[in-house]
């Protein structure tokens, strides 16, 4: 059992990482001018450990560091000491990261950096084990004492690196953007597809559904056989692996193999949020029961474990719990039969309870090898009757595993993240139609407006207990949007879009650097130590520049402001050297650039039938086309005057440049595609 002892500063906040050290006897302070305040006038360096709730190594090096007196010592005599949530503060992630990775060190977490104490970083590292930790405390210490003008110069050399670090692509090294551009991109991608396992080769295997995404957009758009189906092998090895949980649905962060098989098994809200944007995509392209399957039980996830009573949805899910990493998703073969009874042997070929499954200490992690249909021939089941049977195994282990020790859930509600969740969704109702996902959308879409944001055009990055905090950065700006109009486009209640464009105004207010051309990620004008930062890369998220840029486009085509349009074509000149030479960390650039090199439409269907007539358009992939439905009379210039009583109409665009309105879905797709 743990000590328990006086509680230390963070006792005061609300992040569930913070939370966890609250009663470390090292003197932890947040991240703040309180601490930066502290260390100038004690003449001490900073210490900054950054991590996040459902991070394993971070658990570790607490248990082994953090919580030992002796190792407390050193830190409290030498250092003052400040923990940081980075999913709360990802700027000051950002800046730290940046300054271990420009020391050659390979970034991760724990992150554990030093600094002056005006906050500039002279040193750092990942996870140490206590006799290491102790000695790099000692030895930075000495260095600052006994050379304190060597010291000095470092942190200079290193701010300077930072600052360059955060300068965008200058223009002299832009390309033009066009369809060839991307195509080369594309093909030099396709050399690190693992066309066996899908993904990327090698291993650890991350989803990366940003990729996703675009790979999908793009193998559909430009009808490549061989991206459509490196894509569709990837969500099927996924799905069917130990990366999804088989038994509850959703997905672990990443696969420690190259086989979907063994998961890190932290379950994180943004991985679950866009994956279930791309499985509701891909249903829509292959109409595989399969990827039906995880969109409703990924949606059942997050509704049973992840929602608050508000509408919005939990951080994460931890990957340990009694103490041990995986314990709460993996099976002792006795348990199974237990469970099981007489299914038990047709169960165990279905999930290979056998040495293909087989993990460690007697464990099995359930892991699908074939197709349902090529199943139920092998086992000659009908497939209404496997089926049923796997519906029931699956309500039997669930019910099992609700007796075992929950793994800790991280309750902090994130704006961008519950953004994803938002998107994911809106793209699962029009994939099949399910109103639940329309409803959940709906209250979640509330949350965002009536908790997270001011009447003076502020958004807030986190919320807990009925208390938002955390200036906004702009991924929550750019996701919010996007997601509202996403809603706008299933419900066709026009209030939504309106509040899309506002976050964006807002956003152009706060973030936009007209000499650069771009946003920065922190409101600018802050008054804070970390240098702010042009974000252009997907990380977990999707580079918030890029998301402001597909939404400036779309707000373009819907309000008709040539000066969006303008930004856009600024903003992806940076990034077209970049997507050129590693599109994979560049994907939602290319996206955007796809939407602006190929043929987009925008589609108003006007009437009282518009939503079931738009409704029932939205089934089908589309990703080049903007939904613009109303059944009454409405304020969008898209939507001015296209109402004729007593008829539902469906106006194709381009551009502004509408066809002649038709009654029927089928003619309305025939414009589309006689167009592309």
């Amino acid at each position: 059992m743990k000590k328990e002892r006086a509680a230390n500063a963070l006792i005061r906040e609300s992040s569930p990482y913070l939370l966890q050290h609250a009663h470390n006897p090292v003197n932890w302070l947040p991240w703040g001018d309180a601490a930066l305040e502290a260390a100038r006038r004690q003449n001490k360096l900073l210490l900054v450990s950054i991590g996040y709730a459902a991070c394993h190594w971070c658990h570790v090096m607490e248990r082994e560091c953090f919580e030992d007196e002796q190792v407390a010592a050193v830190m409290n005599e030498g250092y003052v000491c400040v923990k940081v949530d980075r999913e709360e503060r990802p700027d000051v992630d950002h800046f730290f990261m940046t300054a271990v990775q420009l020391t050659g060190v390979q970034g991760g977490w724990p992150l554990n950096c030093i600094a002056l104490p005006d906050g500039r970083p002279v040193w750092g590292g990942t996870y140490f084990p206590k006799e290491s930790w102790i000695e790099a405390l000692l030895e930075v210490n000495r260095s600052f004492s006994a050379s304190p003008a060597q010291v000095l110069l470092h942190a200079e050399n290193l701010a300077r690196g930072i600052r360059q670090a955060s300068l965008p692509v200058s223009s002299a090294q832009h390309l033009p953007v066009n369809p060839a551009l991307i195509d080369r991109a594309v093909e030099n991608w396709k050399l690190s597809f693992d066309t066996r396992h899908g993904g990327r080769k090698g291993r650890p295997k991350f989803p990366m559904p940003v990729s996703l995404q675009f790979l999908l957009h793009y193998g559909v758009l430009r009808n490549d056989v061989q991206i459509s189906g490196q894509v569709k092998l990837t969500l099927e090895k996924m799905a069917m692996g130990g990366i999804y949980d088989q038994a509850g649905g959703g997905f672990a962060r990443y696969s420690v193999d190259e086989y979907w098989k063994v998961p890190h098994f932290e379950k994180m809200l943004y991985d679950n949020g866009q994956l279930l944007s791309v499985y509701a995509q891909a249903y829509q392209v292959w109409d595989s029961p399969l990827f039906r399957s995880v969109v409703e039980e990924t949606v059942g996830f997050l509704e049973r474990e992840m929602l608050h009573p508000s509408g919005a949805f939990f951080s994460s899910l931890d990957a340990d719990s009694e103490g041990e990493e995986g314990r709460f998703y993996v099976w002792q073969k006795e348990e199974l039969a237990e469970t099981l009874g007489g299914d038990f042997e047709l169960f165990g070929d279905y999930f290979n309870v056998n040495e293909t499954g087989y993990w460690e200490a007697g464990n099995y992690i359930l892991i699908r090898s074939e197709p349902d249909e090529v199943f139920a021939q092998k086992h000659n089941l009908p497939l209404p009757v496997l089926a049923a049977k796997i519906a029931r195994w699956k309500s039997l282990l669930l019910a099992r595993r609700s007796l075992r020790v929950r793994p800790a859930l991280d309750d902090k509600i994130l704006t961008s993240w519950n953004a994803l969740v938002l998107s994911g969704l809106c793209e699962a109702f029009r994939a099949t139609g399910e109103p639940r996902f329309r409803e959940l959308a709906i209250r979640n879409a509330l949350f965002l407006h009536q908790q997270v944001s001011s009447s003076d055009g502020t958004v807030f990055h986190t919320w807990k207990a009925g208390k938002a905090s955390v200036t906004g950065f702009l991924e929550d700006y750019a996701l919010t949007a996007r997601a509202f109009l996403a809603l706008f486009e299933i419900t066709g209640e026009e209030e939504w879009a309106f509040r899309a464009l506002h976050l964006t105004e807002n956003a152009i207010e706060k973030f936009w650097e007209e000499e650069a051309g771009l946003f920065y990620f922190s409101e600018k004008g802050n008054n804070t130590v970390i240098t702010n930062h042009f974000q252009l890369d997907d990380n977990v998220l999707p580079a918030s520049n890029s998301v402001m840029a597909q939404n400036l486009f779309r707000h373009y085509l819907l309000f008709g402001n040539s000066g969006y349009l303008q930004k856009v074509h600024r903003m992806v000149q940076a990034a077209g050297r970049l997507f050129a030479d590693y599109p994979a960390a560049y994907a939602n650039w290319g996206s955007v650039m796809l939407n602006l090199t190929e043929p987009y439409f925008e589609v108003a269907v006007c009437g009282e039938n518009a939503l079931k007539l738009a409704a029932s358009m939205q089934r089908s992939y589309l990703p080049q086309l903007l939904w613009a439905p109303a059944q009454n009379k409405s304020r969008l210039p898209l939507l001015e005057n296209r109402l004729v009583k007593g008829k539902t109409l469906i106006y194709t665009c381009r551009e502004g440049i509408c066809q002649l309105p038709v009654e029927t879905a089928a003619e309305a797709m025939a414009l589309i595609q006689g167009s592309q």
